[in-house]
């Protein structure tokens, strides 16, 4: 019996074990937020609604039930920023860093945990990568921060209110959180390109993936005379690029003869390319989007959809996702089933987890979409698709449904948003146990498709 319950024991996947984790940061993050301390005198929270923003904050989405600056106190904000920070960076990836700050040394568990939870393929170099990934956005917070927080001295009366709006702003673009201090988002300072531009390279460096980033560095500084840039890094700039100008604009044309009239030229170009990028997973906004055409909505949900790529602070079916996708069609429509590109030809296994990704996110949608079009009968189609494909995507952006939400309707974008950061890759892997290889193979036969 004994040797029967040995062969038997279930022995936890690392996919299995870094959802897990995240279930634990989630009820930490709701531990702190029922914390008497992190709210205004006279404010309470329910339950659910501290869930919901401890989903919205670990996953750092940034979709909320309150306002944030009139519920929060400063210690329930630099609560807030913690755990935010903690899931831009990944729950692995924080534990590790402290490991080592202790010198306690990363064993191949530990090492395996890292590789999964940044999407890599290698053990080798994923210690010195997160290494990197954490000085590299902290410095990138720090700058942000200190350039934000002078400028914010037009604004505000004493320079603890502007570094205070500064930090915030800064920690909530870089790790693309999507929270502001402000009710209506960025719309305060829809003229003030600098801030924008500024929260514009911000998000794109918490989205554009954090190896990029560690790549751009090493190219940079020269540390390998014969460097050369990876195919991940290549294919995730390009197909970044392409989105971030066909999204800017799709959204100049359509507005345009919609809430852009009587905008001069800059003014369009500015929220253009604003909400092209933070759609990506940025989450925040510099016009009031529920002014938008119903088609720039669809589309918006499209970009959100996506979301930024693989190893970031964002969300999403990822960049690369999409892009092995269409490259793929694009090669079978010409007669090619290989995908060949940047002198690199991709892995059949990834065309496949890319499909995989897209049609089971594409159901999820359109099944939480029918639900939350019963639990919120008074939302439209336009609006219910926006929420989910935010939550999916990880960015925040709303069009003003999420304060009124049933708890239904909180329990699916909860469950979205979830998923959203953990990854499908990760959570359809959790949800199967261990792999085991198939010890024998059937005669094969054609099948007619099409």
């Amino acid at each position: 019996m004994v040797k029967l319950l040995k062969e038997r024991k279930y022995i936890i996947t690392p996919f299995q074990l870094i959802v897990t984790f995240y279930f634990i940061a989630i009820a930490i993050s709701f531990l702190l937020l029922r914390i008497p301390a992190v709210y205004k005198e006279g404010i309470e929270v329910s339950y659910i609604d501290s869930l919901f923003t401890a989903i919205s904050a670990v996953s750092v989405t940034g979709l909320t039930v309150f306002n944030i600056a009139d519920t929060f106190t400063s210690f329930g904000l630099i609560v807030l920023l913690f755990i935010c920070q903690i899931g831009a960076i990944g729950i692995m990836s924080i534990g590790t860093f402290i490991w080592i700050i202790f010198g306690r040394k990363i064993g191949m568990r530990g090492r395996q945990l890292i590789m999964i939870d940044h999407n890599q393929y290698h053990l080798s170099g994923v210690v010195h990568l997160l290494k990197e990934i954490v000085k590299l956005l902290f410095a990138i917070e720090i700058v942000g921060a200190i350039v934000l927080s002078v400028h914010f001295l037009r604004y505000y009366d004493n320079w603890l209110t502007a570094v205070k709006h500064g930090v915030f702003t800064s920690i909530s673009a870089t790790t693309n959180g999507g929270f502001s201090l402000n009710a209506n988002s960025l719309q305060p300072f829809s003229t003030d390109y600098f801030v924008q531009f500024v929260v514009i390279i911000l998000i794109l460096l918490g989205a554009i993936g954090f190896p990029v980033l560690v790549e751009v560095k090493s190219y940079l500084s020269r540390e390998e005379p014969n460097f050369k840039f990876s195919l991940f890094t290549k294919i995730t700039t390009a197909t970044y690029g392409i989105l971030f100008f066909v999204g800017a604009i799709a959204i100049y044309l359509i507005e345009s003869f919609q809430s852009f009239q009587g905008m001069a030229w800059h003014e369009k170009m500015f929220v253009s390319i604003f909400h092209s990028i933070s759609a990506r997973s940025g989450g925040l906004a510099t016009s009031d989007i529920s002014s938008f055409n119903e088609a720039t909505d669809i589309f918006l949900s499209f970009l959100m959809f996506i979301g930024a790529s693989p190893s970031s602070a964002g969300g999403g079916i990822r960049t690369t996702t999409f892009a092995v996708a269409i490259l793929f069609l694009i090669n079978f429509a010409n007669g090619r089933h290989e995908i060949q590109i940047f002198g690199r030809e991709i892995h059949l296994s990834d065309v496949y987890k890319s499909f995989v990704v897209i049609i089971l996110a594409a159901f999820m949608v359109l099944f939480s979409t029918m639900l939350l079009l019963i639990t919120e009968p008074y939302a439209s189609l336009n609006e219910v698709i926006f929420e989910i494909t935010s939550a999916f995507g990880t960015c925040g952006l709303s069009l003003g449904i999420t304060e009124n939400l049933s708890v239904a309707g909180k329990i699916i974008i909860m469950i979205l948003m979830f998923i959203g950061r953990v990854g499908l890759i990760s959570f359809l892997y959790s949800l199967g146990g261990k792999a085991n290889k198939t010890q024998y193979r059937y005669p094969k036969e054609r099948v007619i498709i099409g």
